[in-house]
């Protein structure tokens, strides 16, 4: 054993021999009768707390009183197209089953093969041609250029019939 680690451990043990020893607790044991005659004999209970009448939010399915009214003009409306309505055997693509909302369009690029716009939505930049579709509302790109896409989609009427709405997406400036 080295003499560090020998001298070491009889400080320890000198110090640990003068923890122990007989003490005298005389003037704790004093102290905690007195806090015993001062302390009151029984614990108070507990205070009971009145209950108030439940509130039921019935406003839920209601418009946001923060979102713009929406005027409806029945004459101005425009009625769909029995000719128009969306192909059901027409293979998916991705970027259907997203909101056409959430993307943005973050440039183009072009080659030999035509020009693309690039989609930033769903996870990732897409690279989009014209004809390709997103969104949920059967929206196919008609149109691209430097500063948006032009896209149509197909929604229902109301009645039975079917409208093509278009929709664009503008250019993000700084992203």
């Amino acid at each position: 054993m080295s003499p560090i680690r020998y001298l070491s451990m009889i400080m320890c043990l000198v110090i640990l021999a003068g923890c122990g020893g007989d003490s005298d607790f005389s003037d704790l044991d004093a102290y905690l009768n007195e806090v015993r005659l001062r302390a009151p004999g029984k614990i108070e209970p507990t205070p009971t707390f009145q209950s108030y009448p439940t509130f039921t939010y019935n406003a839920a399915n209601l418009r946001s009183p923060f979102s713009r009214q929406v005027r409806v003009d029945l004459a101005g409306q425009k009625h769909g197209s029995r000719n128009v309505k969306p192909d059901p055997n027409r293979v998916k693509q991705y970027l259907e089953g997203f909101n056409i909302e959430q993307f943005e369009m973050v440039g183009t690029i072009s080659n030999a093969t035509g020009s693309f716009a690039l989609l930033r939505g769903a996870g990732g930049v897409h690279r989009l041609k014209v004809g390709d579709y997103l969104g949920r509302n059967d929206g196919r790109i008609v149109a691209i250029s430097g500063s948006q896409v032009d896209v149509v989609e197909i929604v229902p009427d109301g009645e039975g019939a079917w409208l093509e709405r278009p929709r664009t997406i503008p250019l993000k400036e700084h992203s």
